[in-house]
């Protein structure tokens, strides 16, 4: 309720005549700066990348291929990903890359061995739930401009 005041203050204020505004307080030039701003801090998208599955019982194999879409060379590519079976988390696994020439593919892959995979498949195998696998992947990569 107090800024609400304290702007209505101001508003009459600057209509009265009493308080002069910079030039540059225009909401267009203010925007128009805000928006460059976060475009130039945005990171470019660099690869592109599919997800494949291998086997997938008690361990999962997961697959990836990271695809360099850029003119640039990338550096200490690695892979995360994060199985998850009917929505529940039950593992995740890591793989280094390596380096990606400019317009070229590599393979990611790793291996998810867990109790609670285990679990889940043996649930599934005794008909208890359905086994609705998902894998969110995080590729992280250093390039030079």
């Amino acid at each position: 309720m107090i800024r609400s005041l304290a702007g209505a203050l101001l508003v009459a204020t600057v209509a009265a005549g009493g308080l002069a505004l910079p030039a540059s307080a225009g909401t267009s030039q203010v925007s128009a700066t805000t928006v460059s701003e976060n475009a130039v801090a945005a990171k470019p998208h660099l690869i592109r990348y599919k997800i494949y599955f291998g086997r997938c019982k008690d361990t999962c194999r997961i697959k990836v291929r990271i695809t360099n879409k850029s003119s640039k060379r990338l550096y200490a590519v690695s892979l995360n990903a994060n199985l998850k079976v009917n929505g529940r988390k039950v593992g995740s696994c890591h793989d280094y890359v390596g380096q990606i020439r400019p317009k070229g593919v590599r393979w990611g892959g790793c291996t998810v061995r867990t109790r609670s995979l285990s679990n889940m498949w043996n649930r599934w195998l005794d008909g208890e739930i359905r086994f609705d696998k998902r894998v969110s992947t995080v590729v992280h990569y250093e390039y030079y401009r």
